[in-house]
């Protein structure tokens, strides 16, 4: 893996307007990555599309890579945090009704334009992925694999992990699937699929008998 170049702004930098113009390039990368694809996110293309310098990116990001990076960060945190505040389900909530909640959230979180670039950067540098993003990978199976119990909690760890793969797998599947065309897909069939069959799957370890 190449080495990459460290960005000169210091890491306590937090002038408003340097964390106005950094959060603009994040953006405008994530932009180009989606409607462009990853190899069109050249510095001179971002830095020209954000209306600034290639010093300035060098000075906030330290180079190409590093801005992709930071993006994938960024898609990171915001996905993570969009799982956190998953609706509240009761004894009266049905198990189709809890598996949907659960869907829709984790969906909306995958979803979002930062994070699907961010799945795109990750699938594109997968060659030469640093230690970071392989843990952010890492975090992210792990936090699916607890979701089974937001759902059930008298699941067993094992069924939860099982629930939480198939459904980052699904997921990534149908981001996958947006990321190769040109036009918006229309999700709602398959994530309904989706719920059907995690739900299925709960019910059937519940039956004393099955």
């Amino acid at each position: 893996m190449a080495r990459r170049v460290a960005p000169t702004r210091p890491a306590h930098g937090k002038q408003a307007r340097a964390e106005r113009t950094r959060a603009r390039v994040v953006d405008v990368t994530a932009q180009i990555v989606l409607n462009e694809g990853l190899a069109a996110a050249s510095g001179r293309h971002i830095a020209e599309t954000a209306g600034v310098t290639w010093g300035v990116i060098q000075y906030h990001f330290g180079d190409r890579d590093g801005l992709l990076m930071s993006v994938v960060d960024q898609g990171f945190a915001e996905l993570m945090e969009a799982l956190k505040p998953l609706p509240p389900t009761t004894a009266d909530t049905s198990t189709r009704d809890r598996v949907d909640a659960v869907v829709t959230a984790a969906w909306r979180a995958m979803s979002s334009p930062t994070a699907r670039a961010a799945t795109e950067i990750l699938i594109g540098t997968r060659a030469t992925r640093g230690a970071a993003e392989t843990e952010h990978l890492i975090q992210l199976a792990k936090t699916f694999s607890t979701l089974g119990t937001i759902i059930d909690e008298n699941l067993s760890p094992t069924q939860s992990a099982e629930i939480g793969a198939h459904l980052l797998i699904a997921l990534r599947g149908m981001i996958a699937n947006q990321l190769a065309t040109q036009h918006p897909v229309d999700t709602t069939k398959d994530r309904r699929v989706l719920v059907d069959i995690i739900s299925t799957y709960i019910e059937s370890r519940m039956d004393p008998f099955s």
